[in-house]
């Protein structure tokens, strides 16, 4: 995907110039390194420009993207985690983060809930199954990997993440083999699918659009209950004769557990407010992006709630942690 500058951003969003709130302590005249969980050049630019540059406007200080890619997103969690608790470090962590990769690894190093404050979600996120232009149709490829097992392979950023997991369950559903290449995050793995080094991949709509658009990638089916207006000419899965299969992930802010009320405060207020501008939902719609800034407690019984639900889905998938 092309990436978004910060004056195009603003220029397509027309939302980022609210006004500041009034000064405080914290975090005036400081830098905020909000630590981005992968590569950069994909979808968590997008959303990680959207939080900084709301955070900047509406709080003062300077908040930039800190990409720590690796391990699943854990290396990322891992340096939030044991970071001082005083508000200059904060994660926008993901679905993968708090509720696959803890079950993936072995030892991830961090406590999904004990060792952050979750201070908001702050959207839902469209993925679609990509493929490299000579696969025509979903049907194609599936036909494909069932006459010739592990003969075609897909991308993923990484074991246990929103790109492997779905793929693990679509081809225990429809009874066929690919072979697994993981990559140290979406960029590279969406260049190879390009190339066709790799024959498909999950990708989240937002680091895949300019790819679609441009014909570098086709789109085979969304994991969506209903084609959203973003992704008109994409199918579902259940168009497609495989019902319920429905996946949406989501990013949030967290700050390293100790980190004051009164700073996580103001940044839930932040994004809650700035989030619900009309022009900025307008904006992250035209890039497969819900806005849900749903605050911490709810982001916290989520996170409770998904756990025990993909642990059931890697075990379906007879995924083990490594």
């Amino acid at each position: 995907m092309a990436g978004i500058g910060r004056r195009g951003l603003i220029a397509a969003s027309g939302a980022l110039a609210a006004p500041a709130l009034a000064q405080a302590p914290w975090p005036a005249g400081q830098t905020v390194a909000v630590v981005i969980p992968y590569a950069p050049g994909g979808a968590s630019d997008v959303i990680g420009r959207i939080v900084t540059q709301t955070l900047s406007e509406r709080l003062g200080g300077t908040f930039v993207m800190d990409h720590k890619p690796g391990a699943s997103t854990s290396l990322a969690a891992r340096l939030v985690a044991r970071a001082k608790p005083d508000g200059l470090t904060l994660l926008l962590g993901t679905i993968a983060t708090f509720t696959l990769t803890p079950l993936a690894l072995r030892n991830p190093g961090y406590d999904p809930l004990a060792d952050f404050v979750h201070v908001t979600h702050v959207c839902e996120t469209l993925s679609v199954l990509v493929a490299h232009p000579r696969w025509a149709s979903f049907e194609a490829l599936i036909a494909a990997a069932k006459a010739k097992p592990d003969a075609l392979s897909y991308a993923t950023w990484g074991v246990g993440t929103t790109a492997h997991l779905p793929m693990l369950d679509l081809l225990s559903r429809v009874g066929a083999e690919m072979l697994h290449v993981p990559y140290n995050g979406a960029p590279p793995a969406l260049t190879d699918t390009i190339a066709g080094r790799t024959d498909c991949m999950f990708a989240l709509y937002a680091a895949c659009k300019g790819h679609l658009e441009e014909g570098r990638l086709k789109g085979l089916a969304q994991p969506v209950a209903t084609r959203p207006a973003a992704i008109p000419n994409v199918p579902t899965f259940a168009e497609l004769g495989i019902p319920d299969f429905v996946y949406t992930g989501w990013y949030g802010v967290q700050a390293p557990a100790g980190t004051p009320r009164a700073i996580t405060d103001r940044i839930e207020r932040a994004l809650t407010e700035g989030l619900a501008e009309p022009r900025i939902q307008a904006f992250m719609a035209t890039q497969g992006i819900g806005p849900s800034a749903m605050g911490g407690a709810a982001a916290v019984a989520r996170i409770e709630r998904e756990l025990p639900q993909n642990r059931t889905l890697m075990q379906r998938a007879g995924l083990s942690p490594e």
